[in-house]
């Protein structure tokens, strides 16, 4: 297997690409993988592949077709992650005048240069930042709002704040992105030359990708994709939607959100956030108060009902005897239900011969097995899909000491033809 295919289940090497890497977000995959199947796609069928991203994150598949000039449609529920993709597809401005805005609002925060009054240790703020450094930061959110104007570009100015954020707090971040506050890190950034030289690699990744080719071709929205897309047709279909793990992207961007004054606090995700979003995690499981006998009974579940029901009995009886005793019997329904109505929403817009590929892993909640990919391939063929297959990419779950159950994992391609 070589490095390439090794790597193509991996976020991290977006990290050193142009745009991508402006702010960091989760994905399932890295966009030089995204790009060589792009390719691919157009030399073994002859066509002009023709993208559709229904969980398109930070926009990692969107942006990997602008560097190839192929058109493609992302959406996601996250209204905060969607609009830091809507930000940076606007790469395509002058650099130059965005860096110049960067210096109006860094000289119009010297001036300001007073304490923030939202220092508070009881909150999140509090707790990851020290009062010179959220000071620093809540003088460029005032510069920035008090110079602002409806003109787009300003946008890209509220994104380079917005990755910096984390950078200038001293709080340590899990590697899935959840803030930690009670871990410190060894480097904080200061906010000024953070929010300086950000504007720096923002310019030089504009100028460069245009001196690539690089087309805007991209159309990212915010939308529930449970409920409906509203898209062109489509040929190929390459995303990676959230895995049944119990991640919860809603407090993925607390810190953030926090910062914006989007949310006051952690109570807040559950109106702000999660309805949006797909039920892959306890938390929004349980929130929602999902009744798993009402859920069992769903037609669009019946393709995998014999396989789902004794998973998720099991897991409501195993969770009465831990000490959490997380929703996750309802958490595992509820994602499948999810699940199948976007199949059910996807089918009308991919094309016949239409071709799919969603990088997903499955997992062991309580130490009780879900197939996520075949259950998936079910319900794909179930809505209208002719075919599937999966194709492993790496093995998981072997190298956490921490870890809490021994059911080895895996994580791959469920490659679907339409």
């Amino acid at each position: 297997m070589n490095k390439k295919i090794k790597r193509s289940g991996t976020f991290t090497d977006n990290m050193k690409l142009p745009i991508h890497r402006w702010f960091r977000y989760s994905a399932g995959f890295s966009a030089d993988w995204v790009a060589s199947e792009i390719i691919n796609f157009q030399e073994e069928t002859g066509n002009i592949a023709k993208i559709i991203d229904p969980f398109v994150g930070s926009g990692t598949t969107a942006f990997a077709a602008c560097s190839l000039n192929v058109e493609s449609h992302g959406y996601d529920g996250h209204p905060f992650i969607a609009r830091i993709a809507k930000a940076k597809n606007l790469w395509y401005l002058d650099e130059n005048e965005f860096y110049n805005l960067c210096l109006e609002v860094q000289n119009y925060a010297d001036r300001l240069n007073k304490p923030t009054i939202r220092h508070d240790e009881s909150n999140l703020l509090g707790k990851c930042f020290d009062i010179k450094s959220l000071s620093a930061l809540d003088n460029l959110k005032e510069a920035y709002q008090k110079l602002s104007t409806s003109d787009p570009i300003w946008e890209l100015v509220k994104l380079n704040i917005t990755s910096i954020i984390r950078s200038c707090s001293k709080a340590g971040t899990a590697q899935w992105q959840y803030v930690l506050p009670k871990k410190s890190k060894s480097k904080v950034l200061n906010a000024k030359e953070a929010f300086l030289g950000k504007a720096e690699l923002m310019r030089n990744d504009m100028k460069y990708v245009k001196e690539l080719g690089w087309v805007n071709k991209a159309n990212i929205f915010e939308a529930d994709v449970r409920v409906g897309i509203d898209s062109p047709k489509k040929n190929f279909l390459i995303s990676s939607p959230p895995y049944p793990n119990n991640y919860d992207y809603a407090d993925a961007t607390r810190l953030e959100m926090m910062f914006w004054g989007e949310i006051n606090g952690w109570s807040d995700l559950k109106t702000a956030i999660r309805p949006t979003l797909m039920r892959s995690c306890s938390q929004h499981s349980a929130s929602d108060k999902i009744i798993l006998d009402e859920i069992l009974e769903e037609p669009i579940l019946s393709p995998i009902i014999k396989e789902l029901t004794p998973v998720t009995r099991e897991l409501e009886t195993v969770r009465l005897t831990k000490g959490g005793r997380k929703t996750y019997h309802t958490m595992i329904a509820a994602y499948f239900f999810d699940l199948a109505n976007i199949w059910k929403n996807l089918r009308p817009i991919m094309t016949d011969n239409s071709r799919v590929c969603f990088v997903i892993g499955d997992s062991a909640p309580y130490g009780v097995h879900v197939p996520a990919e075949k259950w998936l391939g079910e319900l794909a063929l179930a809505n209208g899909f002719n075919s599937f297959e999966f194709e492993k990419i790496r093995d998981r779950n072997i190298k956490w000491k921490n870890r809490t159950h021994t059911v080895p994992l895996h994580e791959g391609r469920l490659w679907i033809k339409g």
